[in-house]
């Protein structure tokens, strides 16, 4: 118990992003020295064998000195791919709409 909430205790501001068997998590978090730093962890839900449900994660850890770098990379990048690939998922695994449905964004209320 005492570990969760360390862990959370620095936690600031939080948003989900739902996203088919991944979630996404946006956490603005405090520094020792007390300054903000931004996590964004990808959530990916998986069943084992015997039907148990697991979670593999991956975060990153954002600090401020690189969110103009890493807002422009972003930015060019994502725009490179609408431009090349349009909006439209192309894939075997999703259907035609599968952005519509599958996409939910939660409120701070909500978590």
């Amino acid at each position: 118990m005492r570990e969760f909430k360390e862990r959370h205790e620095n936690e600031i501001f939080t948003k989900v992003l739902k996203a088919g068997r991944r979630t996404y998590f946006f956490d603005v978090r405090e520094t020792k020295a007390g300054d903000y730093y931004l996590t964004i962890t990808e959530s990916k839900k998986n069943f084992t064998e015997n039907g148990e449900a697991t979670f593999e994660k991956h975060k990153i850890y954002l600090y401020k000195e690189d969110f103009k770098s890493f807002h422009e990379l972003f930015n060019e990048s994502t725009d490179f791919i609408i431009q090349q690939k349009g909006e439209d998922v192309i894939s075997e695994r999703h259907e035609k709409d599968f952005k519509s449905k599958s996409f939910t964004i939660e409120s701070d209320d909500e978590v």
